[in-house]
């Protein structure tokens, strides 16, 4: 019986983690170049004094649904995003390099370039200050031009470059703050074959429906386990009223 009441704690526990993110991914459903979370379970026996009889359910590191999302046209010129492999290199609040597909780029008051999350955005030498401009033109390497506000003659003046990045999948750990970084925590090498698309942002490639339907199954499982607690219980009450007669 106890180990049917272990099993069954386990398993509940692991499939709120998996509620956990499956909400979160519905919570970012409109958030531009969000990358799903995906839980992962697996069996493991509880190793101690005597034969591991006990098994329980354990927690294996979220993964990540890298399927890009789809491209949305905006017609807006600080609007990027990136066309096939490849990430933005922006500065985390943590002061470290990490990248994003969330190319809904912004001037603030400062003339900093930033994400539409307040992240600074990774140029050539570091972050990247826009002059005053008239207009800015984003090319499809990331080099990014302005015309001047007191040009005449429309004059384009290149400013940077966005740092595009293309480290294999296997090298990026996603963050809390739902930024990707690198596994050894170094700064990835700019990839001049990155291309980005302006005037179009890319969207989030959470399912809507995929993730209801999982959410339902994950209760399900809950209601599932939690009756196994209750009937270990009732059968444990059961077996001392039979010592109790005998």
């Amino acid at each position: 019986m106890d180990r049917m009441l272990y099993t069954a704690m386990t398993g509940a526990r692991q499939i709120q983690q998996a509620q956990k993110l499956t909400a979160n991914n519905l919570a970012n459903i409109s958030t531009g170049g969000f990358r799903a979370d995906l839980a992962a379970m697996r069996s493991m026996p509880l190793f101690g004094d005597g034969l591991p009889t006990r098994v329980f359910a354990m927690t294996e590191k979220a993964g990540v649904d890298f399927t890009p999302g789809s491209l949305m046209t905006t017609g807006r010129e600080l609007d990027i995003a990136i066309n096939g492999d490849g990430w933005i290199a922006v500065q985390g609040r943590d002061g470290r390099e990490a990248y994003t597909r969330a190319g809904a780029l912004e001037i603030d008051t400062a003339g900093q370039l930033i994400t539409a999350a307040g992240l600074p955005v990774l140029g050539d030498n570091g972050p990247i200050n826009v002059p005053p401009a008239a207009q800015v033109v984003i090319g499809k390497d990331g080099t990014l031009s302005i015309v001047p506000r007191e040009s005449t003659a429309n004059d384009i003046t290149q400013v940077d470059r966005i740092k595009l990045v293309r480290p294999p999948l296997a090298d990026l750990v996603k963050g809390a703050d739902g930024l990707f970084r690198t596994r050894n925590g170094r700064p990835a090498e700019a990839d001049a074959a990155v291309e980005v698309i302006s005037g179009s942002l890319e969207t989030s490639n959470v399912n809507a429906a995929s993730e209801l339907v999982n959410m339902i199954e994950l209760a399900r499982q809950f209601e599932m386990q939690v009756k196994l607690m209750r009937s270990a219980e009732e059968n444990e009450q059961r077996a001392a009223r039979i010592l109790q007669l005998s």
